[in-house]
């Protein structure tokens, strides 16, 4: 589940107790579930990054990125179920990464736990960082977004706005829980065709978009009903309790008190959204055949 705001305060958690830390071990943990996928081989991320600092600790889309001295790179994607963490995981039979370092202060290593197993870790160098994680691979960070950026989605695609959202070449970093709360706060139907958003519809996503997420940041993500995502500390994320449209089908719309939240399925995935403040081409609500959270 973990989406921008997820893994912007993973970042944030981790990136003062890392950041310039010497690396004495990175190695996956035994873990007798689902492996991850781990590339390279253990030995070869052993022999790459023992002894180098870890300098930097950032985020790509929905990814996190460990910069190393060497130029070498950690490219964590949680995924569905991923955490990093600093103490205190869930449990210790997920874990699936941990980095060690040689100092002795309070947190003396990070981990990532993963409870399905469908998260991915790769050690890049500069090179292989560039081409797969580009700018020519991924759309421009959707906190950045200016209208321009906006406008050029709608040139480059007909499918519904709620659809092009999740395409990471278009818009990087939002994910389907997002996406909905965002396009509710800025009154736009999910339907509609990306090309066919207004100037001012287009000025309303962009000011949402950075509503949205930096308040799901302050509040440090959304933990479902499952309980899966966690910030660096296993405490659970707040903005759950803001969410307006998200997993509300069939009750009354907290915005205008009028409308009742309709469900339905788009690219296999669950949208949720308020027929009275998001006025357009109305489905009829999903009843079967779930969709994707």
């Amino acid at each position: 589940m973990p989406e921008l705001p997820e893994v912007e305060t993973m970042v944030r958690g981790i990136a003062p107790v890392v950041t310039g830390r010497v690396v004495r071990s990175a190695k996956p943990c035994r873990c007798r579930y689902r492996p991850l996928s781990i590339v390279p081989s253990p030995s070869v991320i052993a022999r790459r990054t023992k002894g180098t600092t870890l300098v930097s600790v950032y985020r790509r889309a929905k990814r996190v990125v460990l910069e190393l001295s060497s130029g070498d790179r950690f490219v964590i994607e949680p995924r569905m179920t991923g955490l990093m963490l600093l103490s205190d995981p869930p449990d210790r039979e997920h874990l699936r990464f941990e980095w060690r370092f040689e100092d002795g202060e309070d947190y003396t290593g990070l981990w990532f736990w993963d409870r399905r197993g469908l998260g991915t870790i790769r050690l890049f160098d500069r090179d292989e960082f560039e081409r797969s994680l580009g700018s020519h691979k991924l759309g421009p960070d959707a906190l950045l977004m200016t209208v321009e950026d906006w406008k050029k989605i709608g040139e480059r695609t007909r499918r519904p706005i709620k659809v092009a959202l999740l395409d990471q070449k278009l818009v990087a970093g939002i994910g389907n829980l997002y996406a909905s709360e965002i396009l509710h706060l800025a009154n736009v139907n999910p339907q509609t065709s990306a090309s066919s958003l207004t100037a001012r519809q287009l000025k309303r996503l962009r000011e949402s978009t950075q509503t949205v997420l930096e308040t799901a940041i302050r509040y440090e993500g959304s933990t479902l009903g499952d309980g899966t995502y966690r910030n660096a500390l296993n405490q659970a994320g707040q903005y759950q309790n803001a969410h307006k449209v998200y997993d509300r089908a069939d009750e009354v719309c907290m915005t205008c008190h009028e409308g009742t939240i309709i469900r339905m399925v788009q690219a296999q995935r669950s949208t949720f959204y308020c027929p009275v403040c998001q006025p357009g081409r109305t489905l009829s609500p999903t009843r079967s055949g779930r969709g994707l959270g």
